[in-house]
């Protein structure tokens, strides 16, 4: 067997840890990082932007710590793609994202389709048409856009409610649910 880190990870300890991976929800939003234990010792996020053609397929937290370069990573995919401005992304947002991913046993990645925003982009986005907050947590770089062609709006939603860490909103009509690291609070259909 192969060691796939200097820690001593096995690759068939680390398949292991992704195939035990259990997550349980927080009893309440002051203990939001909390929803995630007993989800093992690895966190990893998995998704793609049609922007700008990226994508990211990478564990972000080990063993009680997260990885600097995973995380400068995240934050760079995350940033706003239309003024390339980065900002560092809220992790419990990324932690959100993540057990959601995790509770629907989903292999594909999600499509992000707003990550961070800059107070330029989210000015446009709201003269543009309504759904769009003045004080949107994008601004914050707390929030994303996400969506799952192998799951409904209403099942990705559910996976995010289920974790009670934040603000989940449906947005059927253009097929994408809003996670966020805010208060615990949902909307829309």
């Amino acid at each position: 067997m192969t060691d796939i880190a200097s820690g001593g990870i096995t690759r068939r300890g680390l398949l292991a840890a992704f195939a035990a991976t259990a997550v349980t929800a927080a009893p309440s939003y002051s203990n939001a990082a909390g929803f995630l234990r007993g989800g093992g010792d690895i966190r990893r996020i998995r998704m793609y932007s049609g922007r700008t053609g990226e994508r990211i397929d990478m564990i972000y937290w080990i063993e009680g710590k997260y990885i600097k370069d995973a995380v400068r990573e995240v934050n760079h995919f995350m940033r706003d793609w239309r003024t390339n401005d980065v900002k560092s992304v809220d992790l419990r947002t990324v932690d959100i994202m993540a057990a959601a991913h995790n509770l629907m046993d989903a292999t594909e990645p999600y499509m992000l389709l707003s990550g961070y925003r800059s107070p330029k982009t989210n000015a446009m986005l709201r003269r543009r048409g309504s759904g769009v907050a003045k004080n949107s947590l994008h601004l914050k770089a707390q929030a994303a856009d996400l969506r799952l062609n192998s799951r409904s709006v209403n099942q990705m939603a559910r996976a995010a409610a289920a974790c009670k860490a934040g603000g989940v909103g449906r947005y059927s009509g253009s097929n994408f649910v809003h996670m966020d690291c805010g208060p615990v609070r949902s909307w829309g259909r």
